[in-house]
């Protein structure tokens, strides 16, 4: 079923063409601002991991990710849903260093999103990871990347509309960093999508941290698998979206779990089984680097930047025949 949301007087801004250019410039000028930021190098990345890795993500939990045999090899492949293991493994087997990391682009089929304006069965991110010390698994060091990280967003869309001039896209550089708890003791009567909406409205752009765990009412903010992100550690990075009129998230992130806190999360979600896998393994073993690493939306970037009302104007996926035509007549125009 379509959950089109279709903005009052909607025009692109851009023709196909342009649309294609401002693509490019969007994913280049950020890939290269960002690696020089975060002192990142680009690596190569799989598209599919196997079952027994247990390195692929498992979202919620309840994300079904697209399997397939692989006879020569004796396995079951897994089409990745994103890369937040396999990068820390890779920064280990690469022989990164502390202050060092990688980052990659990151293409991923999620067979049961629920499609609408800002979500497709087809995913493209930039993947990234770096190594850090223990006396860095702070809050205040995840803000000091998060602003680090809006910087090089907000620069790149300055020099798009430069470069651009038919955009006037509008996104915020001073960012507000905020715990889930703190925004449910803000609004109580609102669920968690409506306190982003509320917080963001006023103050356009902010990082929601602290999320997986549950809050005072009882319920997690969001959800978030137990083995990659410290839930006292991560966050999101939001923007307000005047085209849509609602929050708007750019990267999902966080300092990854280290020995203690991954035996504390897989026993509160009920995975203790996860524990016999090989990543887990020599993670709970201390095998593993210290990380922080994210992963931020190529397609929603582009969304964000050239104010898209549809991720399908940036991206070529498939969606149902209501959103199709829904799109057609409102003069969206799907890749």
């Amino acid at each position: 079923m379509s959950k089109l949301f279709v903005p009052k007087d909607y025009s692109p801004a851009l023709d196909l063409y342009r649309t294609q250019r401002a693509i490019a410039y969007i994913k280049q000028h950020f890939q290269d601002g960002l690696a020089n930021t975060l002192n990142l190098k680009r690596v190569s990345a799989p598209l599919f991991v196997t079952e027994a890795s247990g390195l692929n993500d498992n979202l919620n939990g309840t994300e079904r990710p697209v399997s397939f045999d692989i006879p020569d090899a004796g396995e079951t492949g897994q089409v990745v849903h994103s890369l937040a293991k396999w990068k820390r493994l890779a920064l280990k087997e690469y022989g990164f260093y502390v202050g060092y990391g990688l980052y990659t682009d990151m293409n991923a089929i999620r067979r049961d999103e629920e499609l609408d304006n800002i979500h497709s069965i087809y995913v493209d991110q930039w993947d990234w990871e770096k190594v850090i010390t223990r006396e860095e698994r702070t809050l205040d060091y995840l803000i000091e990347v998060s602003k680090k990280i809006v910087d090089v967003i907000c620069d790149t869309h300055e020099s798009l509309l430069e470069s651009f001039p038919e955009l006037d896209t509008k996104i915020s550089r001073e960012m507000v960093a905020i715990t889930t708890q703190e925004l449910e003791d803000m609004y109580p009567s609102l669920t968690a999508k409506e306190r982003e909406d509320a917080f963001l409205r006023e103050h356009k752009t902010a990082l929601i941290m602290q999320i997986g765990g549950k809050l005072r009412s009882g319920k997690p903010h969001d959800g978030r698998a137990p083995d990659y992100d410290d839930w006292a550690l991560n966050g999101d990075i939001m923007f307000w979206n005047d085209r849509l009129e609602r929050a708007f998230e750019i990267s999902s992130m966080g300092i990854r779990v280290d020995e203690e806190s991954l035996d504390r999360q897989l026993t509160e979600r009920g995975c203790d089984d996860r524990r016999a896998l090989p990543f887990h393994k020599m993670l709970l073993a201390g095998e593993l680097p210290l990380t922080i690493g994210g992963g931020i939306g190529q397609s929603r970037l582009c969304m964000l930047m050239m104010g898209c009302a549809h991720i399908g104007e940036v991206q070529s996926s498939i969606w149902d025949e209501e959103t199709r035509l829904g799109c057609k007549k409102a003069g969206i125009r799907l890749l």
